[in-house]
């Protein structure tokens, strides 16, 4: 300790230098440093969400959830537990890894073992939604998307397709699929009558939705130097072109889907419901990723919206109902 005071004496410019530097780095740092409420808590944790309509939990467990994590188990490392759940319609499987695992090694693993185990799994099913998180991934920020004289529909598209569209740019930022509100969906109303007086089934009602709205391609025409891309289109325009498919030709009369199904412009049954004020809302949840700051991201997220509802409908509003920034600062 005596030497470094010599030293300090002698070389007093050297010191002075290096407490400025340090003052300087200091400062840089209080700035730039991630304010939050709790740790960044790096537990990688990666959730596998499989999808097929109409089936039981218990045949999801069996079925879905078990061979694929007897298939994941075998490829993915750095495993430390599984967590595997089923219900109605969906089987979701939470994997744990150990702290400091490669997360984007992980992810290569586990979409690897998705796609290969996909043909062993009942006839249909699509490829899982892999989603990426964390211990300390809690949400930030919750928005009520709401407005006088727009209908849950109106409400679920527009929150969607341009309120979460525009703030997904904001760094730092993850929003998830809005709750409330009903998905916008094409339905077919079969006629089960209609359909036995003909001697048709609901699949030939299907199949001929699967095989007459597709888009072909059909070569190129060359016409003098210029090369033009050809192709069919025969996916119909609006729900009353869907109502003229030809189903069968059957005693030399064709068959339509209007005559053994009504054709409209609906939504998919409500799974969940958002009131806010004792009306219809869209809730929509915002996550922080990484090591952003909660201040910033809430800060630029609430800074994004009135630009976003620009070009909206007028009656359009979108409310902050928690902020987890207000308890940080």
């Amino acid at each position: 300790m005596l030497a470094l005071v010599r030293i300090a004496l002698r070389r007093p410019y050297t010191f002075i230098v290096m407490a400025v530097m340090i003052l300087i780095v200091g400062v840089l740092s209080a700035f730039k440093t991630p304010t939050d409420i709790f740790p960044d808590i790096k537990i990688p944790i990666v959730a596998v969400i499989w999808q097929f309509q109409g089936m039981s939990p218990d045949d999801i467990q069996s079925r879905i959830n078990t061979p694929y994590q007897r298939s994941m188990t075998t490829v993915v490392n750095n495993i430390d537990h599984l967590e595997a759940m089923a219900i109605a319609n969906f089987g979701i499987v939470k994997i744990f890894f150990q702290p400091g695992t490669d997360i984007r090694l992980a992810n290569a693993q586990i979409t690897a073992s998705a796609q290969t185990v996909l043909r062993s799994l009942p006839r249909g099913i699509n490829p899982p939604l892999i989603l990426n998180y964390s211990a300390s991934t809690v949400p930030i920020l919750q928005l009520s998307v709401h407005g006088k004289g727009l209908t849950e529909q109106q409400l679920n598209d527009l929150s969607f397709n341009a309120v979460r569209a525009g703030l997904i740019t904001v760094p730092g930022s993850a929003i998830p699929y809005p709750w409330g509100g009903r998905v916008r969906q094409i339905q077919f109303d079969v006629d089960p009558h209609a359909l036995q007086s003909k001697g048709l089934t609901a699949e030939d009602v299907s199949n001929t939705i699967a095989q007459q709205t597709q888009i072909t391609p059909a070569g190129f025409a060359k016409i003098g130097p210029y090369q033009y891309n050809v192709r069919l289109n025969n996916v119909p325009g609006s729900t009353e072109q869907l109502n003229h498919l030809p189903i069968k030709t059957i005693n030399g009369a064709t068959v339509y889907i209007s005559d053994v199904a009504h054709v409209r412009d609906g939504s998919a049954p409500q799974t969940n419901v958002v009131h806010v004020d004792g009306a219809r809302s869209v809730l929509l949840t915002v996550y922080k990723n990484g090591s952003a700051s909660t201040v910033s991201v809430a800060a630029g997220i609430l800074a994004k919206i009135p630009s976003l509802l620009v070009g909206l409908p007028s009656s359009l509003r979108v409310e902050a109902l928690t902020n987890q920034a207000i308890f940080v600062k």
